[in-house]
C-alpha cells in the first residue's frame, strides 16, 4: 500500500481533522585489552500473536536475521574464554530482536572461546526463574539476563552473588538487586525522544498548531514491568506533551498516562484489540491520525485493526514503531508504517562481549553512563548504545547499505 499523508489537502476540504540486552590467571592483560571494542549506533514473528494475523507471512529465523555477509560487525577472535561458561539468559523467540541479540552474542563469544548456555522463557516470569537457577547450578562463570519481568529475580540474583557469579543486564534493566555488575543498553529515554521528534517531523506539528488545527493520536506504550517502558515514555511525552496541553493533538479516548498505555509483556494481540476498541468507540466520526506505537510488534497489531476497519492509503494514520524488525522495514517500505527505531542489536551484542570480558577476567569495560540507571539499590554502571529513526528515506543507507538486512530479504 502506498500510503500518503497529505495533512495540508486534509484540513482544507471541509475542516476535516488530520489523522517502535577458568580463564587462566597467567592470561595476559594487554590481549584482554584488545578485546574491549566499542559500541555505536531484531526470524520475523511477532509478539504475542503469530504474523499471519497481522496479514504478513512468518518466516524461518535464519531468514529474518541481520545479513552475515553484507557488513556485519565482525565479532573478535581469539581463546580468552577458554573453559569458561557464559549464560544468556532472554526473554522470549516470539519477538525477532530477542532471537537475533541471542545469536549476536552467542557467536561472538564462541569465537573468544567461550562455551555458551542460552535459553528463552517465552515471556515466563518463573520459567525464566527456573531457568537462572540452572545456570547456577551450572556454575557458570557470567550470567546475561534479559528480564521477563526486571523486578522479578532478585532472589536468584542473590544466590548468584552468593555463588560469585557476576550478573550483566541486557537491555532491560535488573531492578532492585545489588548482584548487577554492569548494563548494556541503548538510550531508552532517547529512544522515546526520537520517536516524539519523527511523529512531530512527519505530521508537521508545529505547522498544525500555528493554524490552530488539531490532530488525533492514541497511544501504544510498553509493558510496566519493563524499566525500558516508562523511560521511553517519558521521552516521548517530553516532546508530544506541549501539543496535547495546547489542543494541537487530541487523544479521544483519553488515555495518555503511562498506567493507562502500557501494554503488559509487550502483547502485539492487546495492541490489535486496543485499536479495534479505539476506532469503534472514538473514531466512528473522524479519522485516527497518528498511533503512537513503542513497539513494531504492536504496530503489527495496530495495521491489522486499521484495515479491519477499512482504512486505506488515503487516510492511513502514522504509525511509529522500535526495533526495526524485518516485518516492520517490510511495511514502512509498503507505506503501512510510517518508521521505526533502528538499534542495531550487533553492535549492543559486542558491548555486552566486551562487559563479559570484563567482569570474567577482573578488567573494566568502556561505560557512558553512571548516573541514570538507578535500580532501587545502585546505580548501575552503563553503555547506552544510540537509537536512529528508520524511514522510507533511509532504509537503504542505514539497513541495507549497513548490512542489517539484504534488499532480497526486503523484497521477499
Amino acid at each position: 500500500m502506498d500510503c500518503k499523508y497529505n495533512f495540508q489537502t486534509k484540513l482544507k476540504q471541509g475542516g476535516k481533522e488530520i489523522k517502535k540486552k577458568v580463564l587462566s590467571a597467567l592470561l595476559s592483560v594487554a590481549m584482554v585489552a584488545t578485546l574491549l571494542v566499542g559500541c555505536g549506533s531484531s526470524a520475523e514473528t511477532e509478539t504475542a500473536a503469530p504474523a499471519e494475523e497481522a496479514g504478513e507471512a512468518a518466516a524461518p529465523a535464519e531468514d529474518a536475521a541481520p545479513a552475515e555477509d553484507a557488513g556485519e560487525a565482525a565479532a573478535p577472535a581469539g581463546d580468552s574464554g577458554a573453559g569458561k561458561k557464559i549464560a544468556l539468559c532472554m526473554p522470549t523467540q516470539s519477538s525477532e530482536r530477542w532471537i537475533n541479540d541471542c545469536a549476536n552474542m552467542k557467536s561472538q563469544l564462541e569465537a573468544l572461546g567461550y562455551e555458551v548456555l542460552d535459553q528463552f522463557a517465552e515471556d515466563d516470569v518463573q520459567q525464566q526463574v527456573s531457568q537462572v537457577e540452572n545456570m547456577i547450578a551450572q556454575n557458570v562463570d557470567c550470567l546475561v539476563i534479559a528480564a521477563v519481568d526486571s523486578g522479578a529475580l532478585t532472589t536468584v540474583e542473590a544466590a548468584a552473588k552468593e555463588a560469585g557469579i557476576p550478573i550483566i543486564a541486557y537491555d532491560r534493566l535488573l531492578m532492585d538487586t545489588d548482584a548487577v555488575s554492569y548494563y548494556a543498553t541503548f538510550d531508552n529515554e532517547g529512544v522515546g525522544t526520537v520517536i516524539g521528534q519523527t511523529i512531530e517531523e512527519k505530521a508537521n506539528l508545529k505547522e498544525v498548531q500555528a493554524n490552530g488545527e488539531h490532530l488525533t493520536i492514541e497511544f501504544f506504550m510498553g509493558s510496566p514491568d519493563d524499566n525500558n517502558a516508562l523511560m521511553l515514555y517519558n521521552g516521548l511525552m517530553g516532546v508530544l506533551q506541549p501539543y496535547l496541553d495546547d489542543g494541537t493533538l487530541v487523544c479521544n479516548s483519553g488515555r495518555t498516562s503511562f498506567e493507562d498505555t502500557c501494554i503488559l509483556r509487550w502483547s502485539q494481540e492487546t495492541a490489535q484489540q486496543w485499536c479495534e476498541n479505539y476506532l469503534a468507540s472514538f473514531y466512528a466520526n473522524e479519522d485516527l491520525d497518528i498511533a503512537a506505537s513503542a513497539f513494531d510488534g504492536f504496530s503489527y497489531g495496530i495495521k491489522a485493526a486499521l484495515e479491519n476497519a477499512g482504512y486505506t492509503a488515503d487516510n492511513w494514520p502514522i504509525i511509529s514503531g522500535q526495533d526495526a524488525e524485518l516485518m516492520a522495514c517490510k511495511n514502512i517500505m509498503a507505506g503501512t508504517q510510517t518508521f521505526s527505531i533502528y538499534k542495531d542489536t550487533r553492535l549492543l551484542a559486542e558491548k555486552c562481549v566486551t562487559m563479559v570480558e570484563a567482569v570474567v577476567n577482573g578488567t573494566e569495560p568502556e561505560i557512558n553512563d553512571e548516573t541514570t540507571y538507578d535500580n532501587g539499590v545502585l546505580v548501575v554502571p552503563s553503555y547506552l548504545c544510540t537509537p536512529v529513526s528508520v524511514d522510507a528515506d533511509n532504509m537503504q543507507e542505514l539497513i541495507v547499505d549497513g548490512g542489517y538486512y539484504t534488499q532480497d530479504q526486503l523484497d521477499n
